[in-house]
């Protein structure tokens, strides 16, 4: 009997999960699901109507491929589920990810968690300790999200903070096998720049933290580069002119990564009154 190869396995394979995708997002996106767009998603209103369109539609198909859990007794919720994943498909508007292939669950919890942690101390000394968690993700594991912090981060589109946005740009980063702060480029050239300017600006973060200066960047971005990534993800789409105007190059780096300028949706939305 003949046997298909690996390549044409993966290539049907391949075809067939296009085609249900686009199948899926034919199907009717509900008025009461656009209400909860409109409410708890507020980046939903700078889109313009095709980039609205191409919203619900990565919705749903994060919705047929995604499996929510609830922990602590929390039931989950259509709120839940299409505001978690409205806000993850703003990451997606670009086309540059395949719909966070390696993520198959998600947590939610009804608000901030608490886990047992072990810092080890020079020397030997292990130090055991409970540390609470707004969300965590996981490389071929789970997201995991404190959905009182999910509310609170999603209406507030200029704070700078997002804990869908910083999870879900974790799982975009783990997509080159690590969590490094190095995702999945569309071009091998394009590395040495991201590099250069990422290294410079975490090193800049790293610096003023350290001497205890104010910096229009999450301090927490100084933990590491994977954090940086994350923190930045964040402030991109949600403070994305200020970035732009205080860090021209990471900006930069950042709407060639995304395929995406908040900055510019912003101003448009402005223009519009």
């Amino acid at each position: 009997m003949r046997r298909l190869s690996g390549i044409k396995v993966a290539s049907v394979f391949g075809i067939f999960k296009h085609r249900r995708r686009e199948r899926v997002r034919e199907q009717p996106f509900l008025p009461e699901w656009l209400e909860i767009l409109a409410r708890d998603v507020p980046y939903y209103e700078l889109l313009s109507a095709d980039e609205q369109t191409e919203l619900r539609g990565r919705t749903l198909v994060l919705l047929d491929e995604k499996r929510f859990e609830g922990c602590n007794g929390l039931e989950l919720t259509d709120e839940m589920r299409i505001t978690i994943l409205g806000q993850a498909a703003v990451l997606l508007l670009g086309g540059q990810s395949d719909y966070f292939a390696k993520l198959d669950t998600i947590l939610v919890y009804p608000s901030r968690y608490y886990v047992e942690t072990e810092q080890r101390l020079p020397g030997g000394v292990v130090v055991e300790g409970v540390q609470g968690r707004l969300g965590e993700s996981w490389y071929r594991g789970p997201v995991v999200l404190s959905w009182a912090d999910v509310l609170a981060g999603s209406r507030n589109r200029r704070d700078g903070r997002n804990v869908v946005l910083h999870e879900f740009a974790h799982q975009l980063d783990s997509e080159m096998g690590g969590l490094d702060g190095a995702p999945l480029l569309a071009e091998s050239a394009d590395y040495a720049e991201w590099a250069r300017v990422m290294n410079a600006e975490f090193a800049r973060l790293k610096e003023a933290v350290a001497h205890r200066r104010r910096t229009f960047i999450n301090p927490y971005g100084a933990t590491n580069p994977a954090e940086f990534f994350a923190v930045i993800t964040e402030v991109f789409f949600e403070e994305p002119v200020q970035l732009q105007r205080l860090h021209a190059e990471l900006y930069g780096q950042l709407q060639k990564y995304y395929r995406q300028d908040p900055a510019e949706r912003v101003r448009r939305n402005r223009a519009r009154g």
